[in-house]
């Protein structure tokens, strides 16, 4: 399949800012994340996307259309640890997560971060609204470099977005979210299962909306969590991706 020129969108890649991110380290990590950013900020903005017409009439592109395809690829989190009460919890690339999920219900303390421009403004616009005493604010940052202290928090959260970033960047994730957890404290994270039935579709379609995706082995992201020296507590599957609830050595 081939893409087609944009050049007819609404969208000028060239008439928007790169989003910068100064101290990632590895080059290749820091294209990784600002195109992930530009891919995300787009959406938030509601632009659209130019796709092939063999990419529309895909089956999957068509629920996304149709808005089916989020309940299909969400990790709900709190199925495998909820939050409890006056717990401190960061969510990294949280997106708009405080605005649809129950944190009110909770009672939980919510910290975000989060590589989006257009859903670190929005959250933190719009979170002191919903409730000033749990919005505790988003920062803009990426996963690798999480701009809070050591044994801050009970509960880090990180969906969603693994798919997006080679394995070995995700070591120096897996360090820093030890760095921020209390003792005992509890990581949610979700991988690809690249045997699911919606994964080659689902990482074409991303493809086409400007994000490569790495379908990993299950079976290398237990390596890496051992390697990490996170115990698995629970793992649930969903559609496309698995979710873990780890815990660090």
């Amino acid at each position: 399949m081939s893409k087609k020129s944009n050049s007819s969108s609404s969208y000028s890649q060239s008439s928007q800012s790169v989003p910068s991110f100064p101290g990632t380290g590895s080059p290749a990590w820091l294209h990784f994340i600002e195109t992930v950013a530009e891919r995300f900020d787009r959406e938030y903005r509601g632009e659209s996307f130019e796709l092939p017409d063999e990419v529309e009439a895909m089956p999957i592109f068509r629920d996304r259309i149709a808005g089916t395809l989020t309940a299909k690829i969400a990790s709900p989190f709190w199925e495998l640890v909820q939050p409890k009460k006056n717990q401190q919890c960061l969510d990294i690339g949280c997106g708009v997560s405080f605005l649809v999920y129950p944190w009110r219900d909770w009672n939980a303390f919510f910290y975000g971060q989060d590589i989006s421009t257009v859903a670190k403004d929005a959250l933190n616009s719009r979170g002191p609204q919903l409730n000033s005493k749990l919005f505790k604010g988003v920062k803009r940052g990426p996963a690798h470099l999480l701009q809070y202290d050591a044994d801050q928090f009970d509960l880090v959260v990180a969906t969603g977005f693994s798919c997006y970033y080679p394995m070995d960047y995700w070591e120096n994730v897996l360090s820093e979210v030890k760095r921020v957890l209390k003792p005992g404290g509890s990581f949610v994270f979700d991988v690809i299962d690249p045997d699911a039935a919606l994964a080659e579709d689902w990482a074409i379609l991303e493809t086409y909306l400007g994000t490569e995706v790495y379908l990993e082995a299950i079976a290398d992201w237990e390596k890496l969590f051992a390697k990490a020296k996170t115990n698995i507590v629970k793992r649930k599957k969903g559609e496309l991706f698995q979710m873990y609830h780890l815990r660090f050595a």
